[in-house]
């Protein structure tokens, strides 16, 4: 194996929290691993409704906080809520000083639309659904003037080293498979993503399927909150994969969810109808297509024509498919979209190893409880990148230099399996998806162990962790809650009201428990 030292910050990932890191990180000098250029791959270029902030004069902070303690059904950290919601308007005004072209008003002020669970209109948006890939060609500019950041494209992580409490090198390999090599470095930030890839549908990149979590669990960090993974409603159920997102914003606008009898069937179902919470829609979407009522959104008398010219992503997934939005309506399914867990920092970003930061979906703040309230990711995203910078800055000493990393992949090495990946996702989406019940997240559990046993890849032993991770606390949470819904336990547990955190020697115990009770 390869090994160098670098005494570069390395972040891991090229999506929004990464750069946004990494240029407040400058001057320090920094290493930037993924398996793309910077944005491309990424989850929040993909973000169609935009950055959640309280910028009109009727609204406040201290709203949007309390809105985001709402949404999370009883788990978020409340401290942190308002440590984010303070801070969003400023990164709006920095996003647009930085050339951002968010949708202003004649008068120049921000054009803010309402989404789910939100009591105001306070998403800051670009072209209707444009927000995410603007927002990352403004900061991609942005890298590019920025001659401390070192770029390392086409390389995935597939492990993390850790001795005494503290993460002190990344383990990459080439993206398209070759022989570990080694980098140590005096700080490591991950901001690589999710695990919406560990199912069969998913509104995520191809490549994000949970390895940074994973990797950190791999190496002793404690996630918290695995279980509470979030399911887009309203997926364009194409056959894509993964499936293009019809953005929240269309639901803002009016549009509403029909079977294909023409009812609407949110609006008997919870008072904010189409703009209830996240998992109250989608599991109403999932319940639908279950009983093979074909859900879909209609915008025709919301909308009409100008939903082409408004939400153009959404136009041109609905045209690949021969959707016609303005005289038709748009079938929808649920499909895993984001993770509200992942690695537990605290409000600095720090995780539980000394050395080794988190950000974005890869983290897990407290901010989101069981039920993220919708665009608060990018939002996120966004602080805890300023937060760790500023951290990693005060915990580590700014090097006289540092060269570039010359890395020169070998030969060797082992992908997974095309046919291992597929087994797992199939698996997830049998088991552990909108709904939930004891037998099948044991069933899960059992099945993951066996493809785990058959299938050396490193970066599918990080798929499996976080895969674990999930699983083992979805069985140990007895209620439903949020993202979180147990068929066989259904009610919300007011004793349970608090955050899950896990390690995975912990998870594999319970898998383990499980494997033998399947077996036996």
């Amino acid at each position: 194996m390869t090994r160098l030292r670098t005494e570069r910050v390395v972040i891991i990932g090229a999506g929004l929290g990464a750069i946004s890191a990494a240029l407040a990180l400058a001057p320090r000098p920094v290493l930037m691993i993924a398996p793309e250029p910077p944005g491309q791959g990424a989850s929040s270029a993909w973000a169609q409704g935009g950055v959640a902030a309280a910028m009109d004069a009727a609204d406040s902070p201290q709203a949007h906080a309390a809105d985001t303690v709402a949404a999370g059904a009883g788990t978020v950290d409340a401290a942190i809520a308002d440590l984010v919601t303070r801070a969003a308007r400023e990164h709006i005004v920095e996003l647009t000083g930085l050339g951002t072209p968010f949708d202003r008003d004649a008068q120049g002020g921000y054009v803010l639309s309402r989404e789910a669970a939100h009591g105001a209109a306070r998403v800051v948006r670009v072209k209707g659904d444009q927000a995410g890939r603007q927002i990352m060609d403004t900061l991609i500019a942005a890298l590019a003037r920025c001659p401390s950041v070192q770029v390392l494209p086409g390389a995935l992580l597939t492990g993390i080293e850790a001795k005494n409490g503290r993460a002190t090198a990344v383990v990459i390999e080439s993206a398209a498979g070759s022989a570990p090599v080694t980098i140590e470095a005096p700080a490591i930030l991950l901001a690589g993503g999710g695990s919406g890839g560990l199912w069969l549908h998913t509104t995520n990149p191809p490549r994000i399927r949970g390895q940074v979590i994973g990797a950190a669990a791999r190496a002793g960090a404690v996630i918290a909150d695995a279980e509470f993974v979030q399911f887009h409603p309203t997926a364009i159920a194409t056959g894509e994969d993964p499936l293009p997102l019809a953005t929240e914003a269309l639901r803002g606008e009016g549009a509403w969810l029909v079977n294909d009898a023409g009812e609407r069937f949110m609006t008997a179902l919870h008072a904010q109808a189409e703009l209830a919470p996240r998992d109250i829609v989608a599991r109403a979407v999932f319940a639908e297509r279950q009983a093979g009522r074909n859900p879909a959104l209609d915008t025709r008398i919301s909308l009409g024509a100008s939903v082409v010219e408004t939400f153009p992503a959404v136009a041109e997934a609905c045209a690949r498919a021969g959707i016609d939005p303005v005289a038709g309506t748009i079938p929808v399914a649920a499909a895993a979209h984001y993770h509200m867990g992942g690695v537990e920092t605290d409000a600095r970003g720090r995780s539980s190893l000394a050395g080794l930061w988190a950000c974005g979906e890869a983290a897990s703040t407290g901010l989101h409880g069981a039920n993220r309230l919708a665009s608060n990711g990018l939002l996120e995203a966004l602080v805890f990148a300023r937060l760790c910078a500023e951290d990693i800055m005060r915990e580590t000493d700014a090097p006289d230099g540092a060269s570039d990393v010359d890395i020169a992949f070998a030969t060797g090495g082992r992908s997974p399996a095309p046919e291992s990946v597929a087994a797992l996702r199939r698996l997830m989406t049998d088991h552990v998806a909108v709904l939930r019940d004891a037998s099948g997240l044991r069933r899960a559990l059992a099945g993951i162990a066996v493809l785990e046993a058959a299938e050396p890849a490193p970066a599918f032993r990080t798929m499996t962790a976080t895969a674990t991770l999930v699983a083992a606390a979805a069985l140990a949470r007895t209620e439903s809650r949020g993202g979180h819904c147990r068929t066989d336990h259904p009610e919300t547990d007011p004793a349970q009201a608090r955050r899950s955190r896990l390690t995975l020697d912990e998870a594999l115990t319970i898998r383990a428990e499980c494997a033998a009770t399947e077996t036996a």
